[in-house]
């Protein structure tokens, strides 16, 4: 017989065993598609959801062949790169004036071209809410130039000067529909919304589209007719060019448009570049910025090789269980003349059928998964995809990964069958093996040389070493995974009935147990990996963020030092629109001198105020000035923290100057700011602001308890009111002021560094002004809440403007915390799932001896449950442990990077923390195992009809 002909009949034989037992076939089939599946969805997500080069071009011109626009340098020549990636003059040209002359970019324009114009002009609308600021763009919408930059969703184009459309989410943020009407503030000019429109590449932009002529014109003429009225400050005009017919534009029409101070990206040179000896710019090197796509970030590298092992791992436990079952089967293919390859053939028949069959429902599941999630992923990604993209030669090889992996899962179970004698396969004798003592010692081995490898992977930079190292680590886990399943089996002793069998059975059945831990290990340390680096970055840049106010607060500011009368109106609108909690605290501002937010276009024609920092330790930053990078090069990076959060330091790097508080950052206020704001619940403090002693919440600044202020009473001619305080010649002061020093933690209040009381500041000789107010809110105020105060802000003449919190923005992070959650959720309940109805299906004769023996029918149910909650947990505490190693060793390599920019630049951080994901983790190691406990008992039946025993 030839060996197409034996596996023909394996084949064959392997098929009818997967149709005869549909349900063991349906769980090995699940095993294996399930990571087909999500890298299938991973692949096709990734390449539609990024743009290509053509895409992108769309997304910047519509269907135009070029944009055109000036350089900003007057009619002079200039040069670029084919993609315009950059640009500037060519060598041994001038320098361009600062008030370039205008350029004529129609007369650059090919002969026989066609074109408009697009030009955007930051405005102030009303909304149903209250009034929002937003971009308003002058653009034909409905050009068929525009298409696949801009489409119609709904409604229709503009048709007159009195018409827009407008973005979805600007209608969704405005409470705006079809058919409302908006009023330009200033102008007073009103539109009517005729149809919303959305931007491929940008889903979350608020804007207005109206046609060229419709806003801008009219505004500039209103504005000239009445001083009142701001004048439009519209953005740089950009024409979308159509060349001649079948001509487009060239790379010689690019050059000659250079020529004349006009820049170009054109479809077809982009696509298409000439080579780098007709490229001026590229001749000289100038290739403008490195293309970073090439570069894969260290963490997707890990990521992608622990994924590529847990497709390996996932169908691991399936065939041993389909072999065993097929034992007498198997002895019966020996006794007809059958030798040992052709039973292995057998077995590895199986793994062939339902591995091809696993791969093919995986991938055709994951395309249809991508497909029926794809408005949620263009939501979150806030982009459109060009069109579904489907490479079917990478389709092809996840596929084939998925057949190797069951002829994989399927080789080690064939070839115990091969070496089983046909007796015991007739008998359904199991025999005993004792576990072997070598391959724990090799687990440890590997998994402390690979935390090795990729700690050293981690503090020397190397990518591959970290996915090398890491990868060995989880190798030497799964390699200890049959000695902690045969340890948990002795921990069941003095537990209940169902989980100490489940215990025992997961111990008696390693060859079934292992592997599914393993699988769900897989998952979980991938996702614990990312899950960890994430967090860590997200913790990073939280530290890096510097608030414009502190949590929980809003604030009320004036716009013009003129219009502190119209304050107590601004006042009445936050409090009738915010979700107020408390009182308020009221601020105000001083100077000294003329004011020079008012006199500021005279060279000094107006006065200063500052705090003079003392010298020497405690009050000057050791990382600045001489001997900073020296320092620098012996500290660690919490040393260098430390120093960073010193009061003599965070005043050099944390430069939030909030309500106008000027360089030296004083206010004039009472007590009420300490717990409203400050966060300082202290009397002692309450009390000095009372008794007129100014509060310091730096201490750097401070010595013997007093502080030094300078004031230079400058005054301005035209500043006859001030001037009455201090009349004649300018003159400057310093003064020792006794101050009530705060603990060091308070330096970082965000644009405060010390509260004046009033009464101080007029001993002092200096002038004050109310200036606006701190609330405490109960959250942070909603686009509806905002655009009503800056409707009611309007009615006072813009007299003052709000100023929010929004705290940094981690949506992006805490979303794909949650992906990783919920991915690595569904892998643990279904191998767990997979893994439970394994054990059903090989313990059926153990179940029907329990119902024999008169255990009750929830016996059943329960230890169904139990078992999937065994390999549930343990997978996941494995994994937890084990995806902590690249993630530890990932940031290492950061720590690396960040050490070595701080020692260039001593100011710039190098705090690389390593922090946790407690939620996911929580959610994996508590939810997840009860959960898939829990669905395993709910559907496991708990009747069961008895059968003889064979054998």
């Amino acid at each position: 017989m030839s060996v197409f002909t034996g596996w023909r009949a394996a084949l064959r034989i392997a098929r009818r065993d997967a149709l005869r037992s549909k349900g063991r076939s349906a769980l090995v089939v699940a095993m294996i598609a399930l990571p087909v599946l999500g890298v299938t969805a991973a692949d096709v997500t990734y390449r539609s959801s990024t743009p290509t080069a053509a895409e992108e071009l769309t997304a910047t011109m519509g269907s135009a062949d070029a944009v055109f626009s000036s350089a900003g340098m007057g009619p002079v020549p200039v040069e670029q790169l084919p993609d315009l990636r950059t640009y500037g003059s060519p060598p041994g040209a001038p320098q361009p004036d600062s008030a370039p002359k205008p350029v004529d970019v129609p007369s650059a324009f090919p002969a026989g071209s066609r074109y408009i114009t697009e030009q955007a002009v930051p405005a102030t609308v009303t909304t149903e809410h209250g009034i929002a600021n937003i971009e308003i763009v002058e653009l034909r919408t409905s050009d068929p130039a525009v298409r696949g930059k801009l489409d119609l969703v709904d409604g229709a184009y503009p048709s007159g000067r009195n018409e827009v459309v407008a973005t979805e989410h600007f209608l969704e943020s405005s409470g705006l529909g079809i058919g409302s009407r908006t009023t330009l503030s200033g102008p007073g000019q009103t539109y009517t919304i005729t149809g919303s429109v959305e931007l491929h590449s940008e889903l979350g932009k608020s804007a207005l589209y109206a046609d060229p002529g419709a806003v801008l014109a009219p505004w500039t003429a209103a504005a000239a007719r009445d001083d009142k009225i701001v004048p439009p400050h519209p953005g740089d005009v950009k024409w979308l060019v159509q060349g001649p017919a079948d001509a487009g534009v060239t790379w010689p029409d690019v050059l000659a448009a250079n020529q004349k101070g006009v820049l170009v990206l054109s479809r077809q040179v982009a696509l298409d570049p000439p080579p780098d000896s007709e490229v001026p710019m590229a001749t000289r090197g100038g290739t403008g910025f490195p293309d970073g796509s090439a570069e894969l970030s260290a963490a997707v590298v890990t990521v992608v090789a622990m994924a590529v092992l847990e497709v390996v791992l996932l169908a691991g436990p399936a065939f041993a269980v389909g072999a065993r079952r097929s034992r007498r089967q198997l002895g019966l293919v020996g006794t007809c003349g059958g030798d040992r390859s052709q039973v292995r053939a057998v077995v590895l028949a199986g793994g062939v059928v339902l591995g091809g069959f696993g791969a093919v429902a995986g991938v055709a599941a994951g395309l249809g998964l991508t497909v029926l999630f794809r408005p949620l992923i263009e939501g979150w990604t806030e982009s459109r995809f060009g069109e579904l993209e489907i490479r079917p030669w990478e389709l092809l090889a996840i596929a084939v990964i998925g057949l190797v992996t069951g002829i994989l899962a399927a080789l080690a179970p064939a070839i115990v069958a091969g070496r089983q004698s046909v007796l015991e396969s007739l008998t359904g004798r199991r025999g005993t093996r004792r576990s072997s003592r070598v391959l724990p010692a090799v687990g440890c081995v590997a998994l402390a040389g690979g935390i090795a490898v990729a700690v050293f992977g981690g503090t020397t930079g190397n990518t591959e070493l970290v996915a090398g190292g890491s990868v060995v680590a989880e190798l030497g886990v799964l390699a200890c995974i049959p000695v902690i399943v045969g340890f948990l089996g002795r921990l069941g002793s003095r537990l209940p009935l169902s989980p100490r069998m489940a215990l025992r059975d997961a111990a008696r059945n390693r060859g079934r147990t292992a592997p599914a831990v393993a699988a769900v290990m897989a998952a979980v340390a991938g996702t614990v990996a990312i899950a960890t680096y994430t967090a860590s970055v997200m913790a990073e840049h939280d530290y890096d963020h510097i608030p414009m106010l502190t949590p929980g607060t809003a604030a009320l500011v004036g716009s013009t030092p003129t219009e502190g009368d119209q304050l107590p109106l601004a006042r009445a609108a936050v409090e009738r629109n915010l979700a107020v909690s408390g009182g308020r605290a009221d601020f105000g501002r001083v100077w000294a001198g003329s004011d020079c937010s008012v006199y500021y276009e005279e060279e000094n024609g107006c006065g200063t105020l500052d705090m003079v920092k003392p010298t020497g330790e405690g009050h000057s930053c050791a990382l600045q000035g001489a001997g900073a990078r020296k320092l620098a090069e012996g500290l660690s990076a919490d040393a260098h923290k430390k120093l960073m959060s010193s009061p003599a330091c965070v005043d050099e790097y944390r430069q939030a100057y909030s309500f106008d508080s000027g360089i030296a950052k004083i206010i004039v206020g009472d007590a009420s700011l300490l717990p409203s704001y400050v966060k300082l619940d202290d009397p002692a403090a309450a009390k000095a602001l009372a008794d007129g002693t100014p509060v310091l919440l730096n201490p750097a600044y401070a010595e013997h308890g007093r502080i030094t202020l300078k004031a230079v009473h400058t005054y301005n001619k035209r500043d006859t009111e001030n001037r009455k305080l201090h009349p004649g010649g300018a003159r400057t002061t310093t003064n020792r002021i006794k101050v009530y020093v705060a603990p060091e933690k308070y330096a970082a209040t965000p644009g405060i560094r010390m509260i004046l009381p009033q009464k101080t500041a007029e001993r002092l000789g200096l002038h004050t002004q109310d200036y606006g107010s701190i609330y405490t809110v109960t959250h942070t105020p909603t686009d509806a809440e905002q655009q009503s105060v800056q409707a009611a802000f309007a009615q006072t003449g813009d007299s003052a403007y709000l100023q929010v919190e929004q705290g940094r923005d981690s949506q992006e992070e805490d979303v794909i915390l949650l992906i990783l959650a919920l991915f690595a959720g569904v892998v643990t309940l279904g191998a767990a799932a997979i893994t439970t109805g394994l054990a059903k299906a090989d313990a059926e004769a153990d179940l029907t001896t329990l119902s024999a023996v008169g255990a009750p029918p929830g016996v059943r149910r329960s230890l169904s449950g139990f078992q999937c909650l065994v390999v549930a947990l343990t997978g996941v505490l494995l994994g937890t442990v084990a995806g902590i190693v690249p993630a530890v060793s990932l940031r290492l390599i950061d720590l690396r990077k960040a050490m070595e920019y701080m020692r260039e630049e001593p100011m710039d951080s190098a705090y690389t923390p390593i922090v946790l994901p407690w939620e996911t983790i929580g959610l994996l190691a508590l939810v997840v195992p009860v959960l898939a406990g829990l669905l395993a008992a709910a559907f496991a039946g708990s009747r069961l009809k008895l059968a003889r025993r064979a054998g």
